[in-house]
């Protein structure tokens, strides 16, 4: 019933946000200071990114195919080809309108498949939330009814008590009255009262 709030920071309710950005600006920014050190129209750097970019999409390939195929894994090797193709083609083109337009396609496609993690994350969360907000609400009710039970336990024992030592006393009060005979009761046929019997005994 008691727990712990945690107030998340702005960053780190941001940074998931804008991490899709930054990984594609990151790989843009490498593959032009490649460009600017040798890789523009290096045939053989064009061919080796080609390579490992096929060589990316292809382990995803394979990770995703059949019944148990790994879907993070696959995700990983599809991230991991399409930031090659962006390097690639950012180390080798001249000029900076093909790798902003290829930096802009893979920063929307990467919004796309995140936005849909976060919807599943956010689903995930509502339904934890209103699971646990009922199941407090279906233990503070039973809470609710053990401590009315227990309360009205309480107030019948204590008539219980306070009846039985009207009664005693009421009992011990006629036993002291002058003239009391439990055998008149007896004869008149009312039934006896051990405890004013023993006493008159």
């Amino acid at each position: 019933m008691n727990e712990q709030i945690v107030a998340r920071h702005w960053l780190t309710a941001a940074a998931p946000k804008v991490a899709p950005v930054v990984a594609t600006s990151t790989v843009l920014i490498l593959g032009r200071s490649w460009n600017a050190n040798g890789a523009e129209h290096s045939i053989g750097n064009a061919a080796l990114m080609v390579v490992l970019a096929a060589g990316s999409a292809a382990a995803g390939a394979f990770a995703s195919a059949g019944h148990s195929g790994d879907g993070v894994l696959a995700g990983t090797a599809f991230a991991t080809s399409g930031a090659l193709v962006v390097a690639g083609v950012a180390g080798y083109a001249d000029g900076w309108s093909l790798p902003i337009l290829l930096w802009a396609v893979a920063t929307a496609v990467a919004y796309g498949i995140a936005a849909r993690y976060w919807r599943t994350d956010r689903r995930d969360t509502v339904a934890y939330k209103r699971g646990t907000a009922v199941r407090r609400e279906e233990h503070a009710h039973v809470e609710r009814v053990e401590t009315i039970r227990g309360r009205t336990q309480i107030d019948v024992a204590r008539e219980g008590s306070a009846y039985a030592e009207a009664l005693a006393r009421a009992l011990t009060a006629r036993a002291a009255l002058p003239g009391f005979d439990p055998r008149t009761l007896e004869a008149a046929g009312l039934p006896e009262l051990p405890s004013a019997g023993r006493d008159a005994a």
